[in-house]
Formats: C-alpha cells, structure tokens, sequence
C-alpha cells in the first residue's frame, strides 16, 4: 500500500512539473508573437516598446536618434565605434555642462587629428523607455564635432544592442 501510494505521488509530481513547463511555454508565445507583430518592418520614427527601441537607419546609413538629457532634447548619432558619449560644446552648454579651458585634459584622436576634451560625467539619458544613468562623457568644440555621438559608454549599460537589416534594436 505504501508503494502504490509512493507511484502515485510521483506521478503526480511528474505530472504536476509537465503542466507548469506547458502553461508557461503557452504564455510565453503570445508575448513573443505580440512583440513581433508590434514591430513594423519600416519606420520613420523609433520605436519604444517598454525598455526596448528600435531604429531604422537613416541618411548614410546611420541611426540618428534624440534623447533626453537634463530635460532637453539632444540629437545623436548612435556609434559603436566611440567609446564615450561625446557631446557638442553647444549642446553641453544647453544642458547644463559649462567646461572651463583648464577642464579640457583628455586628448582625442580624431579623423582631423588630436583634440583635446573636457571629461564629464552625465547623471541619466533616457531614450524612449530606457533610462541609463552615470554616463561617462567627452565635450568636444562644435568646430571638431559635427554631430553628438551616443557612443559605448551609454550602449555597454543595456541588456544588449543589435543591427541587422537597417534597424538597431536598444533594448534595456
């Protein structure tokens, strides 16, 4: 009797650990379908689905984004390839970040050779619905930097970043 009612509780328990491992497979496809049919395949605007964004590439083929720092709207490039965040003077100003001369002591190579910057650090930049705080940051003079890059300093603190097919997923 003690051995039919052992079988039968383990049946039970196996029986008990199928259905939860079903139920949530259940679940989890809708979640997944849903994302998908959520994500139009071109798009002339990002994309913010919770904590994630996705962006299509624009002129030459980079993905130009605005995010918000200190309240104010900033336009970016999103660039793999810059270690830092790298700020515009005059969009440094605009938020807040006023470097003196003595301030600039990082030396940067550039496409037009070295330059020296003005470390900074920057509290939060929230882009769609993700928000990623203490972001180390260059100031650049304007008449070096054409355009504010988003670069690895903010792009290392997601969960992960993806390009493929002229979209790049940011996802937190």
């Amino acid at each position: 009797m003690v051995r039919l009612m052992l079988i039968v509780a383990s049946l039970v328990l196996v029986a008990g650990g199928y259905a939860v491992r079903t139920i949530d497979h259940a679940f989890d496809k809708p979640k997944q379908n849903v994302a998908v049919a959520a994500t139009p395949v071109a798009q002339a605007a990002p994309v913010s689905s919770g904590r994630s964004l996705t962006l299509d590439s624009g002129r030459g083929g980079h993905f130009e984004t605005e995010a918000r720092i200190f309240g104010h709207g900033i336009d970016f490039i999103v660039d793999t390839g810059a270690t830092l965040v790298i700020l515009r003077e005059s969009d440094a100003r605009r938020i807040g970040i006023h470097p003196m001369p003595v301030d600039y002591t990082a030396v940067v190579s550039t496409a037009n050779g070295k330059v020296k910057a003005a470390p900074a650090t920057i509290d939060r930049i929230e882009l769609g619905g993700i928000r990623v705080e203490d972001v180390r940051a260059l100031v650049l003079p304007d008449d070096i930097l054409g355009q504010n890059l988003l670069g690895m300093s903010f792009l290392s603190k997601l969960k992960r970043y993806q390009v493929a097919d002229g979209h790049m997923i940011l996802e937190q």
